[in-house]
Parts: structure tokens; C-alpha cells; sequence
């Protein structure tokens, strides 16, 4: 490809004379080979404007940039050197998002669990889809591992490519608000925009300077949608929408609310938590989620909302939201006895009281909540963390999560600050593989027990190094070391 044909749709001026065939894009100078385009991206703590004579040493055809550059090559001059990179990658990759229908997924809580339900729904209706976000990029039976919820647009723009050629006809993207601020959705136009809820998250450090600029970047997916589908009981609804360009539908308990949930009833048996609720509005008919909880009817609610647009059947939203699993989102695993026990993502405080209030609501005989703290984090974080989990458990069994290059006893002794203001019972045990087997062999029967924090992760990081750590494992060798049988998986298998 020749790079005058990536710079198509790509305002910049030329610095240097030549129209090179192009064989790849690059931002990593690393990664720079013969004959390919390197973009120069400023980042946090660094800028790749410094690299670009290295990448030009590597073979680098041409240099994509923000500021002159003395170079034996063609540098391309442009205002934005990461919205270039992605109109760049969507022409490289021969405009994937044009040969499908992509639903683009924003807000603080519940993108992934929603772009699972969605996924459910189309594949239960025969619409093979793809999905991109927390968990990874998901195309047909492969799991493809992230560093971000929404990487960087080359990958974005080679993972759509990837669905196009094995006959993906949607894909679902998690739009963060950090994806979105650094362009790395831009380059096409998503055919259906879905806002999930709002609340304060990801401020300060290298994410957000305040919360306004968070609302605001959230904000950009609805002038680059055509559609928006908005849940319309969140308080921030209003202000999500202030400049959008696309049309807007909604959803929501509200009766205002165009697709909405009524008559919700809360399903309960020792190893099962569900929640069950009526179609009201734009369509009606009754369907019961295998997760917990209203957020669960609000996520389910948004799913459907999105799929009624591919012209899906009732059996294919209920087959779908009756099946559907996600990797560490109130998962349950199962184990003998009366109890229940569940794995989620939960690791701040926020996400923290949303889990064990839901939890709550099922009546359990006692909420058990095993949880740690991340290192090298806000130590707010630990303290407000313990100080939910102290008012909201009945027994919080406080342990490592990923601490980094910090110890963790001076992480738990932060999370004890918190704790103790609120006279909650607790017990520390600091290895996790040990707290989760005091956890097993403590539960009494009709209890709920969560561990908290790790989710989908499999692994544990400490002194920078990651370990091997996936907690469905761990309960399997625990009960096996504890001389008991665990029930058949069933359901999902995790790639």
C-alpha cells in the first residue's frame, strides 16, 4: 500500500518528497522493520518523537509526526499524531468496521458483562459476533489476551480485520473513557453507541485530570455514533448527551424509557443466583438472567435494547441471556455444599458496595467477602475499601491481590484503617491461596461467599514479576487437597 493511500482521510502536510510503498504501521520503535509507516506518539513517560531516527535506522519507510524532524525520509506532519494512527490503521487494514455492524459500549460499570449479553443474544440468533474489551478479543472460539480494555487502534482495526475474514458479521467494543480520549476507536463510525451508567472512577495519575474530563470523554462516543442507546435512570443520562450528533434511544425502569424492566424477582438456590424480570415498551415478553442482581436487569436491558436493532427473535434474547457467562463478573463456581461461592472483579470501593449490595438482597445466612488491595495504588483506595466491606459483610477475610512492588502487610494495614472504623468482623490472612481455602472450609450452609478483586485475571504480580494465579484452579486443587469432589463445570469454559 502506498502511503499517500493511508493518508486518504488524514488532514497533514508533507515534509520531504516520496510516496513509498508502506508495509506496515508501527509506534513502537522496537517493532520498526523495513519498508513501514512509524507513528510518533507522546505518551506519559515517554514520546516517540525521540525514536523516530531509530526507527528510521530499522528500515521505517516514512514517519508519521506532530513536530518537524530532520530525516533522510518522508515525515507526515499532523495536528494528532494518535487520531492518525487510527484513520492510518483503519486504511492498512482495509476499513474493516465498514463489513460490519459495531456497537461501541460506555460507562463506569458493566461494559463487559453487557458486551457478553450482547454477543449471547446475536450468537443465539445465528449473527456471529466478536467482542473487544476487558476480558480480551474474543473471535469465535479464541480468547486473544489485552493489555487494555480498549488497546491501541492498530490492534483494534487488526482485530476487526480478524473478525471480517472469519465471518464475523458484529463486533462489540468496550469504549473506555481513556480508548476514547486517545483516539483509539476513531477511524470509523460505530453503528450503535451504548452508555451504561456513570460515577466517579479513574481520576488523577496518569488517567483523569478531574471528573469532568472523564464525563467528557465519555461523552465522544455519542458524536461518533449513529445511533445512542442510553440507560435513562442515570443521573449523568442528560449530560452524556449534550452535543451528540446521532439519534437516541433509551431504556431504563423508568416509564419514560422506551424498552423498559418491571415485575424484577430475585432467583435463589445453594450454587445459583439469578434475577428474573418483564419486557416492557418496545418489546414484551419475560427473561430470566443467570447473574445476579438489578445491575444485571440494567445490563440485560441494555443488551436487548442493542439487539432488537438486528432484528433478533424472543427466544433468541431469552436462549441468549439464560446462557450467558462472564469470566470473573459474579461468576459462580461450583463446590459441594450448601453455600454459594462466587468470583468477581470487584477492587474498589464503588464496585465493592454495588457487589455486596446485591448480594445482600438475596438474603444469604451470612455474606462472606475475601478481598485485598492492589499496590502501588491510591492508599484512599484500600481505606474506603475496607470501610465498605466492614459495614457491608458479615465476615471480610482480607488477603493479597496484586501488590506490586509494595508488601502486603502494609497494604492489609491500610485496609485496616478502614475496616476498623466500622467494627466489622474480620480475619487476615495474607497468602490468598490460604484465606480462599479458610473461606471453603469455614462456609456453613445458605451463605454467600465472594472473592474479590482478581476476576478474569490469572495471575498474582508481585515485585513485578506475574505468577501464574487463576482462582477456579486454586478452588479445584483446594478441594481436591481437602478430599472433596467438585460438582461438574457445566456452562462456560474459559480460554
Amino acid at each position: 500500500m502506498q502511503l499517500s493511500e493511508l493518508l486518504k482521510e488524514i488532514p497533514h502536510r508533507m515534509d520531504g518528497a516520496g510516496d513509498p510503498e508502506i508495509t506496515d504501521v508501527v509506534y513502537d520503535s522496537r517493532k520498526a522493520a523495513p519498508g513501514c509507516l512509524f507513528v510518533c506518539l507522546r505518551g506519559a513517560s515517554s514520546d516517540g518523537h525521540r525514536f523516530a531516527p531509530q526507527a528510521v535506522a530499522a528500515g521505517a519507510a516514512a514517519v508519521l509526526a506532530e513536530e518537524p524532524l530532520d530525516l533522510p525520509v518522508p515525515v507526515v506532519l499532523v495536528e494528532d499524531s494518535r487520531r492518525a494512527l487510527a484513520f492510518a490503521s483503519a486504511a492498512y487494514f482495509g476499513y474493516p468496521a465498514r463489513q460490519l455492524k459495531v456497537v461501541g459500549i460506555t460507562g463506569t460499570k458493566g461494559k463487559t458483562t453487557t458486551s457478553y449479553m450482547i454477543r449471547a443474544i446475536l450468537e443465539a440468533a445465528g449473527i456471529q459476533t466478536g467482542l473487544i474489551g476487558t476480558i480480551g478479543a474474543v473471535i469465535g472460539g479464541a480468547v486473544i489476551p489485552t493489555e487494555n480494555t480498549t488497546p491501541e487502534s492498530y490492534e483494534v482495526q487488526k482485530f476487526l480485520r480478524r473478525m471480517v475474514d472469519e465471518g464475523c458479521r458484529c463486533a462489540v467494543l468496550e469504549a473506555s473513557s481513556i480508548g476514547l480520549k486517545d483516539h483509539r476507536v476513531s477511524g470509523f463510525v460505530f453503528d450503535i453507541g451504548l452508555f451504561t451508567n456513570f460515577s466517579p472512577d479513574h481520576i488523577g495519575g496518569n488517567e483523569h485530570a478531574s471528573l469532568e474530563e472523564y464525563l467528557h470523554c465519555k461523552q465522544m462516543l455519542f458524536r461518533q455514533c449513529r445511533l445512542g442507546v442510553v440507560n435513562l435512570d442515570d443521573p449523568a443520562c442528560g449530560k452524556m448527551l449534550e452535543g451528540h450528533t446521532c439519534e437516541v434511544e433509551t431504556y431504563g425502569f423508568s416509564e419514560q424509557a422506551q424498552l423498559r424492566a418491571a415485575d424484577e424477582r430475585l432467583v435463589s438456590r445453594p450454587g445459583y443466583l439469578g434475577v428474573s424480570f418483564q419486557l416492557q415498551g418496545a418489546l414484551e415478553f419475560p427473561v430470566t438472567v443467570d447473574i445476579p442482581g438489578r445491575f444485571s436487569v440494567y445490563n440485560a436491558l441494555a443488551a436487548v435494547a442493542v439487539c432488537r436493532h438486528f432484528g433478533v427473535s424472543a427466544e433468541a434474547v431469552q436462549a441468549g441471556l439464560r446462557a450467558v457467562k462472564v469470566k470473573g463478573r459474579v461468576e459462580p463456581v461450583p463446590v459441594p455444599g450448601d453455600y454459594t461461592l462466587l468470583i468477581d472483579y470487584a477492587h474498589n470501593a464503588v464496585s465493592m458496595e454495588n457487589i455486596l449490595g446485591t448480594l445482600r438482597e438475596y438474603e444469604p445466612k451470612r455474606l462472606v467477602c475475601l478481598f485485598g488491595a492492589g499496590g502501588n495504588r491510591a492508599k484512599s483506595r484500600r481505606y474506603e475499601m475496607g470501610e465498605v466491606c466492614g459495614r457491608m459483610a458479615d465476615l471480610s477475610v482480607i488477603t493479597a491481590d496484586n501488590s506490586r512492588f509494595e508488601d502486603v502487610n502494609d497494604i492489609i494495614r491500610d485496609i485496616l484503617t478502614g475496616m476498623e472504623k466500622t467494627g466489622g468482623k474480620y480475619t487476615v490472612i495474607p497468602d490468598r491461596k490460604e484465606a480462599m481455602r479458610y473461606c471453603i472450609e469455614h462456609a456453613e450452609p445458605g451463605d454467600v461467599v465472594v472473592f474479590a478483586g482478581k476476576g478474569h485475571e490469572d495471575y498474582q504480580e508481585i515485585k513485578g514479576v506475574k505468577y501464574h494465579f487463576d482462582e477456579r484452579e486454586v478452588i479445584a486443587e483446594i478441594l481436591k487437597e481437602l478430599g472433596l469432589a467438585q460438582p461438574g463445570q457445566g456452562g462456560a469454559s474459559w480460554n
